[in-house]
């Protein structure tokens, strides 16, 4: 028998489960893999198939916007379905050997009906109609898609799904189809999880597959694709030294930041003035927080001499916040640009600045130093301010960047995603950074930093990076650098003189 491996997803946003899927049929198609069944639950979402359109449903799109459904558009077959929770998503990654896809999806719906039966329930079908009906109610749909032979998409069983959700849509473009549920049939609770059990025994009756051993997630354990390669150690050493001897700090240190490493190797660093202490407590930075240092007048001429001894080409630097300073540390910025520019010709300096509390003033002095790039991070979609940064401003950080580009200065801003954020709100988010004039852009994964901060809701993978590099791009972002290790600065050199769309999967390089 054939080994198929399972793997249970438990809930799951159904754009991400779509991107997890065309990873694993590409992994399936170069034969890198087993067979694999995947079980999921998704939040309530409308999907619309290749024979579909938004005639499909029953209200406005703004109504399903409302009401926090999500609506994509799929390339399996049929029209309009419903997933939400409650309702059992069944998608078998499968190579089908004798390309009989019809017999294969023969066998996918006599699974269900075996599950039906074992629960008492007389499963019906409909000549010339996919799915499967109890009483002349429909109670499961199937849309599959097929790449050079591998299955994709599937079937979905309402095991406890409110019936009434059905109510937004014509169901599979039948407006009179009734629906029901295997709770409703029975008059009384289903168990999901022992629904899923069943399914996958019969699946594997059905088809001949022997079940593999299922993947768990690793608790504490990163994907892979954030584990980076050790860096020369040696060269990490003498950077270190070397900021330590000039009494510099740089923010790869204070953020922990995971190119820290890469970065030293190649003897660049994001050097953060204004001294180490924080006067904010956003809940997701590592920076220290508590009472700031006093003014060091000597500093920026630290910066201009360590620029220099690096042999910089591209010099960024940043600060903590210091809202206990009159103009903000922004005469500490200016007066940092300027002798960067007076012992370094040549050289680009791009500035990673706070908000300054939206003061003029202060930005003007900024802004009249004339960086080559102003910076300033975003962080997160508005919704998340509160919890994600209590003391910032969602209207005020686009205000800073709006004034700066008013200024006629190349704007540069950053996000993180993996906070619970959706994709609605990151594209609205996206859209709004554009009309404040920015043209660059950073979208990053969001690692927590301890326990103690804000938590990570997921891991983002990269295809979804590059979906939102693209998008971005679409937008008329001259550059995008997204991936799950970018950092705002994070080849920052390069990114400025891309002239195009890039994104970065622990590489960097263009798309588009």
């Amino acid at each position: 028998m054939k080994e198929i491996q399972i793997i249970d997803w438990g809930m799951l946003d159904y754009a991400q489960a779509l991107i997890r899927q065309h990873q694993l049929v590409a992994e399936r198609i170069k034969g890198r893999t087993l067979d694999r069944l995947i079980l999921v639950e998704h939040p309530p979402v409308v999907t619309i198939g290749r024979s579909g359109s938004l005639k499909d449903l029953r209200v406005a799109k703004e109504v399903l916007d409302q009401k926090d459904i999500s609506l994509h558009k799929v390339d399996r077959g049929g029209r309009a379905t419903f997933h939400g929770p409650g309702q059992l998503v069944v998608y078998p990654i499968v190579k089908v050997r004798d390309k009989d896809i019809h017999a294969f999806l023969k066998r996918l719906l006599d699974t269900v009906a075996k599950v039906l039966q074992d629960y008492q329930l007389v499963p019906e079908f409909k000549k010339g109609k996919p799915g499967l009906w109890v009483k002349g109610a429909k109670i499961a749909s199937v849309g599959l898609s097929v790449r050079e032979h591998v299955t994709c998409h599937g079937i979905a069983l309402n095991v406890c799904t409110d019936p009434g959700w059905f109510d937004l849509i014509v169901p599979c473009g039948q407006k009179e189809e009734k629906i029901t549920s295997m709770d409703h049939e029975i008059d009384g609770p289903v168990d999901i999880s022992s629904v899923k059990k069943t399914f996958v025994g019969h699946f594997c009756t059905q088809l001949g597959y022997t079940p593999g051993e299922k993947a768990k997630a690793r608790p504490g354990r990163r994907p892979q694709w954030l584990v980076k390669p050790t860096a020369d150690l040696e060269a990490v050493d003498r950077m270190e030294k070397q900021l330590k001897r000039l009494n510099l700090a740089t923010v790869c240190q204070s953020a922990h930041c995971p190119n820290q490493e890469e970065c030293f190797h190649q003897g660049t660093a994001t050097f953060m003035i204004l001294g180490t202490s924080c006067t904010r407590r956003c809940r997701f930075c590592a920076v220290d927080k508590g009472a700031p240092h006093s003014l060091d007048d000597g500093e920026p001429k630290r910066v201009a001499m360590a620029v220099k001894e690096l042999g910089l080409t591209h010099a960024v630097v940043t600060s903590v916040t210091r809202d206990d300073l009159p103009d903000g540390g922004a005469g500490q910025f200016a007066m940092t640009i300027r002798l960067i520019r007076q012992h370094c010709p040549g050289v680009s300096v791009e500035i990673l600045v706070p908000d300054f509390k939206g003061n003029i003033p202060s930005m003007d002095v900024v802004c009249a130093a004339r960086p080559d790039v102003f910076n300033h991070n975003i962080e997160t979609v508005p919704r998340l301010y509160a919890g994600v940064r209590p003391e910032a401003e969602y209207r005020r950080s686009l205000g800073v960047l709006s004034y700066a580009f008013s200024r006629g200065l190349l704007v540069k801003s950053g996000l993180m995603l993996g906070l619970g954020e959706t994709k609605d709100e990151i594209k609205k988010t996206l859209m709004d950074l554009k009309y404040a004039g920015c043209m660059l852009l950073t979208i990053g994964q969001y690692l927590a930093p301890s326990k103690d901060h804000v938590a990570m809701k997921r891991y983002v993978l990269p295809e979804e990076f590059e979906m939102w590099a693209e998008t971005a791009g679409t937008m008329g972002f001259t550059s995008v650098a997204a991936g799950p290790l970018v950092r705002s600065s994070y080849r920052a050199g390069e990114m400025m003189g891309a002239g195009g769309t890039v994104f970065h999967n622990n590489s960097l390089r263009k798309v588009g």
